[in-house]
C-alpha cells in the first residue's frame, strides 16, 4: 500500500483533499452545489483540447476553468445564476464533443479526466498539482473575510463596502482552480461529491467557521485516504470509494444536525 508506485497517490490525494474541504466550505456556505458540479465537467473538453495540441492537460483544464468563470459571470449579470452556469456547461461541452470527434486516442484519458485516476498520477504531476494547491489555499484564505460576509449577509457586507458581484467572480475563480487541479485525480463526475459531502457535514456540527472549515479538510482527508486503502485491497476503483463515502459523511451530517448539532447559516442551494 506504501510502495513507491503508491507514494504518487497519497500525496497528490492529500493535497486535493485539502484543497476540496477548504474550497468545499464556501461551496456549501454560499449554496454554490450546481456550480461545483458544472466546472468540472466544463473543464474536461480543456484537456481534449491540449491533447490535441499536444501540451499539458492541465493547462487545457486551466484555460477552460477560466471560460466557465467568465461565462458564468458574463450570462448571470442579469439573470439567473444557476441558468448560466448550465448555458455555460452546455457550450463547453459542446466544444468538448468537438475536440474528443478529432481525436482518435483518447478514450482511455477521457475515462480518467470523468472517473479519476490517482493511482496513475506520474511524478511530474506532483509540482503543478502542489502549487495549484497553494495558490487555491492562500487566495480562499486572503479573501476569507469577504467570502463569509458576502455569504452569511450580503447586505452587510455591501454596506460594509464588500462588493456581492466581486466575491461571486473571486469564489468562482479560486472554485475553478480548485477542480482543475482536483479532476485528474478524482474526475469530474466525483470531485463534486468530495467538496461537497465532507464540507456539508462539517457545516452541520459547528457554527464556527474555522472549526468548520477544519473539520471539512478532516473528513475530506478521511475519505481519499480511506477510498486509496479500500481501492488497493478490493481492487475496486477508487471513484466508487469517494463517491460512497462522501455520500455517507453528508448523511452522518444531517443526522448529527437532526439530533441538535448547529449549523451555519446558508443560503438556497442555486439549483434549487
Amino acid at each position: 500500500m506504501f510502495s513507491s508506485f503508491m507514494i504518487n497517490a497519497w500525496i497528490v490525494a492529500t493535497l486535493v483533499a485539502v484543497v476540496a474541504g477548504i474550497v468545499g466550505f464556501f461551496v456549501v456556505l454560499r449554496g454554490s452545489s450546481f456550480a461545483a458540479h458544472a466546472l468540472p465537467l466544463g473543464t474536461f473538453p480543456g484537456a481534449a483540447a491540449a491533447n490535441l495540441l499536444g501540451i499539458n492537460p492541465l493547462f487545457g483544464l486551466i484555460l477552460f476553468a477560466g471560460l466557465g468563470v467568465v461565462g458564468t459571470s458574463q450570462l448571470g449579470r442579469r439573470g439567473r445564476h444557476e441558468v448560466a452556469t448550465a448555458l455555460t456547461l452546455v457550450m463547453l461541452l459542446g466544444l468538448g464533443t468537438l475536440f474528443l470527434s478529432l481525436s482518435r486516442e483518447y478514450s482511455q484519458s477521457v475515462y480518467a479526466l470523468l472517473f479519476g485516476e490517482v493511482l496513475g498520477v506520474s511524478t511530474s504531476d506532483i509540482a503543478p498539482i502542489a502549487v495549484m494547491s497553494v495558490v487555491a489555499i492562500g487566495a480562499t484564505f486572503l479573501l476569507f473575510r469577504p467570502l463569509l460576509l458576502s455569504a452569511i449577509s450580503p447586505e452587510l457586507g455591501e454596506a460594509r463596502g464588500v462588493s456581492a458581484r466581486h466575491m461571486e467572480l473571486s469564489f468562482l475563480a479560486i472554485l475553478a482552480f480548485a477542480t482543475s487541479m482536483a479532476l485528474p485525480v478524482v474526475g469530474a463526475l466525483l470531485v463534486f461529491s468530495l467538496m461537497v459531502g465532507p464540507a456539508a457535514a462539517a457545516r452541520a456540527m459547528t457554527d464556527q467557521p474555522v472549526r468548520a472549515m477544519l473539520l471539512s479538510v478532516g473528513i475530506s482527508l478521511l475519505t481519499v485516504w480511506a477510498a486509496i486503502s479500500l481501492s488497493y485491497l478490493s481492487d475496486w476503483p477508487v471513484g466508487f470509494f469517494v463517491g460512497s463515502i462522501g455520500a455517507l459523511s453528508y448523511a452522518i451530517g444531517r443526522v448529527w444536525g437532526r439530533s441538535g448539532g448547529v449549523r451555519l447559516p446558508c443560503p438556497v442551494p442555486e439549483s434549487a
